[in-house]
């Protein structure tokens, strides 16, 4: 009555709205305030009306400024009995409901809002009912008193010593997880019989959840015995799916793959498998662990392209001129791949063998295979072999493993979702063998074409046919290729490039592509031609063009930073042979060149990597001895027996060439190459190593104007040498005049462009005797200045009777 009564001397009390909380009478309820007007609402209400407040729900709890629109009709005046500030200027305030209020005349106060009060009057309706109704609350409050324990039990008595209908309502409302929309229709509510019934039915319907919730678990927990945790918690969310009614059904699941079996075009033995597959999936629970690997099978069946063929429209004019749009040079390849797509064209179907690309790194062997893919309309797939060394990547894991899945080669064409791709096996030399088997094995079927029609897969266990793809492998070296497999495979090389080439792909390839990856325009940057050849000699040595284009890309930023520093998007840079330092640094290498001039043991040999071609200069120094040898270097075995042979044909030739015949007893020979930490190999530099022998026996030097290559016999024999077109090229830029070249090379000739051949004259031996007067500055009586006539051979001395055949000779 003390309570009515202050209230009723406050007709209008400071209004705080609630977001998403519905304050009951009786009820004690600690908040958090937090927005500016409710806290002064709250200051207000404890200063001057006798800590009385009126709390109502908000409509929508976005609302951060409610006005009277956004406010409930109906509220809960309370009383403030705790005031507790927080230090993040927050404030928890502890309320209790008094009763039931309707709010009039809203308006905004100084502080905070403000509203008149009257209070509702609750009724009551089919009184008759009540206490059955309330006996069944009373119930519904025991079972559920049993499944929640998160309610205190003192509580849930409290309340069930209850009889009054409106305030058990009241009292139970709060403690139910209902919406706050549902708790404030029931605030709403003045009759007490309907307002019990209301929380009664969410009573209900919280038990009815609870005990849902309790048989999920008692089945969950019955799994979680034979599982691990993770297992149980998914196993939980399908039981609650299926309770709500939303979980698959496995039968469903099973009649979609049989109508997807149906519509796709398999081969009979896949059709077969997979009839099987979905019949063991049928009788299957879900829950078993096989469903999963059977599912996963099926599904790969479905998946794979078994005869999904891409349409291809060879072109062969069009497929020419994409070849030789995206790479110059290269004519060999080039001209087979044409060849290839001619037969095809003509025979409708596949012909030939698989293609390997052999050539240094940088060369354009993966980027040719991207254009053949394009050429020929197919889709691109690139299978990395380098350091592949399982078997599993090629066939892939049997069933029974856990995760198994098929090899690289099913996995491709699963998603390119065609059976007739180029397929590009790029590093087929770098793969390796240990104990899981070897992959360069499981690649012999896979690459044979009376075989690869009916290629075995072992996670899918059924033979498919590869025989409508076009295979192009690339690798560095044939070394390490085992012989059965590079037998079913036709090498292309692609050998490496040479400097006109270099200068011409750089011009026009190379330029405009960093031009616009940096976003200049093509007349910001100008690269002269003998720049352009600096660049190529001085800052790169490769086989192929990656470090040319990342030197121009290096021009390219120089360029770029220098437009923005001076803001002139329009101006070009020169970039000439005398600035290259300034902009790239110094020199990165150097290749040896000619000497200024003769010199006695100094002989300029031409030698060839997969880099190009290179001087290589051969140095013989003779002392006083015992006959010692010595070769340094780092000449490998080969190299090292050609200086062997070398030496063995001058000490055959001594006495034509006037030397003493025990002349090897009295000296010491030293035969050095320098760039000693360079490994150098290879029976080319023969001849040059006897030319430089000679020349240090003699004292008579070698023309510096003169470079020369092959192989050299015991006899002297000049044998024919490889990488001519390089040698060639080297000779040209190390300002050689003359070059000295096997007999048997000449047909090579027809390999070489006519602008390596400019200004340079070959000269064609078959024998060292041939090489000597060409090579040494000095006439040939000079060089050759002993008596050829009266020469015995040395086996004479050696037979029974040496004098009398001696005695005859003489005569």
């Amino acid at each position: 009555m003390i309570i009515e009564k202050s209230v009723k001397a406050f007709l209008e009390l400071p209004l705080m709205p609630l977001r998403e909380i519905v304050m009951f009478p009786r009820l004690v309820m600690p908040l958090f305030v937090g927005r500016a007007s409710s806290i002064k609402a709250v200051e207000l209400a404890q200063n001057t009306c006798n800590k009385m407040i009126i709390l109502v729900t908000q409509r929508d709890a976005g609302v951060d400024v409610p006005q009277a629109d956004d406010l409930n009709s109906i509220g809960v005046v309370s009383r403030v009995l705790q005031v507790l500030r927080l230090p993040d200027d927050t404030v928890k305030v502890l309320f209790e409901g008094i009763f039931r209020a309707q709010w009039q005349n809203f308006r905004d106060g100084e502080a905070c809002p403000m509203a008149r009060i009257i209070r509702l009057t609750e009724t009551t309706s089919q009184k008759e009912e009540l206490p059955a109704l309330i006996h069944a609350v009373h119930e519904s409050l025991e079972e559920f008193g049993k499944i929640n324990k998160k309610i205190p039990q003192e509580t849930l008595l409290s309340i069930r010593s209850l009889q009054a209908p409106g305030i058990l309502a009241d009292a139970i409302i709060p403690h139910l997880k209902a919406d706050y929309l549902k708790k404030q229709k029931i605030l709403e509510i003045l009759d007490v019989r309907e307002r019990l019934e209301r929380a009664y039915e969410l009573l209900q319907g919280e038990v009815d959840m609870a005990s849902v919730e309790k048989r999920i678990k008692n089945r969950v927990k019955v799994q979680m015995e034979r599982n691990q945790r993770e297992y149980y918690l998914n196993e939980q969310v399908k039981a609650i799916n299926k309770e709500m009614g939303k979980d698959e059904d496995p039968q469903a699941e099973v009649a979609e793959l049989e109508k997807k079996l149906k519509e796709r075009n398999l081969p009979d033995e896949a059709r077969a498998k997979g009839v099987e597959e979905i019949r063991k999936l049928r009788i299957m629970p879900p829950s078993a662990a096989e469903y999963t690997v059977v599912r996963n099978y099926i599904d790969w069946i479905l998946d794979l392209p078994w005869n999904d063929l891409k349409e291809i429209d060879i072109n062969i004019e069009k497929a020419r001129s994409i070849l030789d749009g995206d790479h110059y040079g290269l004519e060999k390849p080039k001209e087979r791949i044409l060849e290839y797509l001619a037969v095809q064209k003509l025979s409708n179907g596949l012909k030939g063998p698989i293609l390997c690309f052999v050539g240094p790194p940088g060369v354009g062997k993966t980027s040719l295979a991207k254009s053949v893919a394009k050429a020929t309309g197919r889709d691109f797939v690139r299978l990395s072999l380098g350091g592949v060394r399982d078997e599993a990547e090629i066939r892939g894991h049997r069933r029974t493993y856990v995760g198994s899945m098929p090899g690289k080669i099913l996995q491709s064409l699963k998603r390119v979702k065609f059976n007739n791709p180029l397929f590009c096996l790029d590093e087929i030399d770098k793969m390796t063998s240990d104990y899981r088997g070897d992959p360069a094995s499981a690649l012999l079927e896979v690459l044979d074409a009376e075989q690869n029609n009916a290629f075995m897969d072992h996670y899918l266990d059924l033979e498919y046919d590869l025989s409508k793809i076009f295979f192009i492998a690339t690798a560095n070296s044939l070394h390490s290729i085992p012989a059965p497999l590079l037998d079913r495979m036709e090498i292309i090389e692609l050998s490496s490039y040479l400097e006109t080439e270099k200068r011409h792909i750089a011009r026009h390839f190379l330029l405009p592509r960093q031009i616009e990856e940096h976003g200049l325009q093509k007349q910001n940057i100008r690269i002269s031609e003998n720049a352009l050849l600096e660049i190529i000699r001085s800052y790169t040595r490769e086989a192929g063009v990656r470090n040319l284009e990342r030197e121009i890309a290096a021009l390219c930023r120089k360029t770029a930073i220098r437009l923005v520093e001076e803001n002139n998007t329009g101006k070009c840079v020169a970039v000439t042979r005398s600035r290259l330092q300034s902009l790239l640094g110094v020199k990165k290498f150097r290749h040896e060149e000619r000497e200024d001039s003769p010199k006695v043991g100094v002989c300029a040999g031409l030698a060839y990597n997969q880099r190009g071609g290179e001087i290589l200069l051969v140095e013989t120094s003779i002392m006083s001895g015992t006959g010692h040898v010595a070769t340094t270097g780092q000449l490998g075995d080969v190299m090292t027996e050609s200086a062997k042979a070398a030496l063995a044909y001058v000490r055959s030739r001594a006495d034509l060439l006037g030397l003493d015949p025990r002349f090897y007893r009295k000296v010491d020979i030293h035969v050095h190459v320098p760039s000693g930490a360079t490994p150098k190999d290879g029976p080319s530099a023969g001849i040059t190593l006897a030319t430089s022998i000679t020349s240090a026996l003699l004292g008579i030097p070698v023309r510096n104007d003169i470079a020369m290559t092959g192989e050299i016999s015991l006899r002297g024999r000049v044998l024919p040498i490889g990488g001519l077109r390089e040698k060639l090229l080297a000779a040209r830029r190390g300002g050689v005049k003359r070059v000295i070249v096997p007999a048997d090379n000449e047909k090579d000739l027809t390999e070489v462009p006519d602008e390596v051949l400019k200004d340079l004259e070959l000269v064609f031996v078959d024998h060292v005797d041939e090489v000597l007067p060409q090579a040494l500055d000095a006439d040939e009586g000079e060089i050759f200045s002993g008596r050829a006539a009266t020469l015995i051979p040395l086996w004479h001395s050696l037979r029974q009777g040496a004098g009398t055949v001696k005695a005859h000779t003489a005569q």
